[in-house]
């Protein structure tokens, strides 16, 4: 079952990239220059990757549907066009790092 779980996971991370480069070059038309924050691309990295980062806290879902799930998120913001969406993930990163320790040490 194991390695069934992984290849889900790659899959939903390779489809994730490809919508992500995809979804990016019809919205953005310019290389990276305009240096802003998408608020769009923001949410979604930040649930993303509080799903892959919190999956054993949410009971309600089964780990490898929320990590898959996260991943696929994840990849979108992480598969966009060269140099959009790396803000969105370092702040995805650490956003959903602190609520994962908040929780745990509480």
């Amino acid at each position: 079952m194991d390695e069934i779980t992984y290849l889900i996971y790659i899959i939903s991370f390779v489809l994730g990239s490809v919508l992500g480069l995809l979804l990016s070059y019809k919205k953005y038309n310019q290389p990276f220059v305009i240096k802003k924050i998408d608020p769009v691309a923001l949410i979604i990295s930040i649930a993303g990757w509080f799903l892959v980062l919190n999956s054993a806290l949410l009971f309600f879902l089964p780990s490898f549907v929320s990590i898959s799930l996260g991943l696929f998120m994840v990849a979108l913001v992480l598969g966009m066009r060269p140099g959009y969406g790396r803000y969105e993930t370092i702040f995805g990163i650490l956003i959903s790092a602190a609520v994962w320790l908040a929780l745990t040490i509480i």
